[in-house]
């Protein structure tokens, strides 16, 4: 991540926010006692907002869409005919003063006073996207054609399991790398405790650029690395891009198990065979372990308007709220425990959710280590009239427990490829134990 001191004075952000609250001295940041002008996390939408000329309410908000077609004849033919962007050009700092506001807590707020990630992940979206919009500003234009959303969140690693609900909180992030209409958006999350920011998390999130209406890709300003630093984050960028695709390639809905993972499930078979039948029917569960068809966790969601986002969709944020707080209550009913967060890995955006849908979510805890619970949450779209199901997204998940937990334990072919997709996300999050 390039030096926030070095960045700062490229930023710019239009709306400000000024902080005046009296809160306790241990959480509340210095740069935010000192009344220094800050981006506010809440204006983070409005300024989205802005940008595509979108508005607040229901009715005009559905007109402004409907007006944006004419931005068309503003895309760019060709990447080539963009300018080049610096990484410090799309930098931004946005602040989550808990400390600093307590009114702000009792929207982050558990019940056991912690944080609720679910809505770290809303923010973490939304400043994904107006990153993106940073490196394609254009400052002749009014209003960007372009409308970006999330096509991917690849990695975010948890480097501290408590957030703290009365510290400050800095989110600060950039583009690392572009490709043709796609864009890499990585930030960072700290928080101001005992008079200094210590990190929280670090998120890889990747976004895709496409026509007014939403309909095509729409090509994005090229990124000119500058000094060696930037040369080396582009590089991983690639590095990512490169992974991903053989991720993809080596899919277990594409392509047959390895050896290995074949004599992994057929050992995992073998040792629930009842040894008192000769019968491949008649199985056994082994001691301290779970049937996972046993290990499931379902809900429902009605979309409304209210969680729309500026392109009259379902916000992205909102999904993986709601993902991610079923798949912990799963992983705390699991492990009966309040398990922690340690990485959300590989969470695939395939369609858009309209609003008005039907969203079903299941929860299925699919590989188990030591204390590790790693869970797997599948999206869907119902429509009642057509009676027809389609995936939207696909999270994974991966909880730590404070105690050992059971071992999960797959009985049909279907669930044994649940089993070694969750392993080999395990294996990507965890180092070897």
């Amino acid at each position: 991540m390039l030096s926030p001191r070095l960045l700062r004075p490229a930023v710019c952000v239009s709306s400000r926010f000024l902080c005046t609250a009296e809160t306790s001295r241990r959480g509340r940041a210095p740069d935010m006692a000192e009344g220094d002008p800050l981006f506010h996390v809440s204006n983070v939408r409005n300024r989205l907002r802005d940008i595509v000329g979108a508005s607040t309410n229901w009715s005009d908000h559905q007109q402004a869409l409907a007006e944006r077609s004419s931005l068309s004849s503003m895309l760019a033919t060709s990447q080539q005919d963009l300018p080049s962007r610096r990484m410090k050009d799309s930098f931004l700092e946005v602040f989550l003063p808990l400390g600093s506001e307590p009114s702000l807590r009792e929207k982050y707020l558990t019940f056991h006073h912690t944080v609720r990630f679910g809505r770290i992940l809303e923010d973490l979206d939304s400043l994904a996207v107006l990153i993106s919009y940073s490196h394609t500003f254009n400052p002749e234009l009014k209003r960007s054609p372009l409308s970006i959303v999330t096509a991917l969140v690849d990695k975010i690693d948890m480097r501290h399991h408590v957030i703290y609900p009365d510290c400050d909180i800095k989110f600060s992030g950039h583009v690392t790398w572009v490709g043709r209409t796609s864009i890499e958006a990585r930030m960072h999350m700290s928080q101001y405790r005992d008079g200094l920011y210590a990190p929280v998390l670090d998120a890889t999130f990747v976004m895709v650029a496409r026509d007014p209406e939403n309909k095509r890709a729409a090509f994005v300003n090229p990124i000119e690395p500058d000094g060696p630093e930037e040369e080396k984050l582009l590089q991983q960028g690639e590095a990512n891009r490169s992974r991903r695709v053989e991720l993809s390639t080596a899919s277990l809905l594409k392509v047959a198990p390895t050896d290995e993972e074949r004599k992994l499930i057929h050992s995992l078979f073998l040792h629930t065979l009842d040894s008192n039948t000769v019968s491949f029917r008649s199985r056994v569960l082994p001691p301290d372990s779970v049937w996972m068809e046993d290990a499931k966790l379902k809900g429902l969601e009605i979309c409304h308007p209210q969680e729309r986002n500026i392109f009259n969709r379902i916000f992205g944020g909102f999904l993986m709220r709601k993902a991610y707080e079923l798949g912990w209550a799963n992983a705390s009913s699991y492990g009966g425990c309040r398990p922690s967060l340690v990485a959300v890995d590989d969470i695939l955006f395939q369609k858009p959710v309209e609003i008005g849908s039907l969203l079903m979510l299941s929860s299925q805890v699919c590989y188990t280590q030591a204390g590790y619970i790693q869970v797997r949450v599948h999206s869907e779209v119902f429509d009642p009239l057509t009676q027809q199901h389609n995936t939207t997204n696909v999270f994974h998940f991966t909880f730590c427990s404070d105690r050992l937990v059971p071992r999960v334990v797959p009985k049909t072919y279907g669930e044994s490829m649940l089993y070694l997709d969750g392993k080999r996300h395990f294996n990507q999050t965890v180092p070897e134990l």
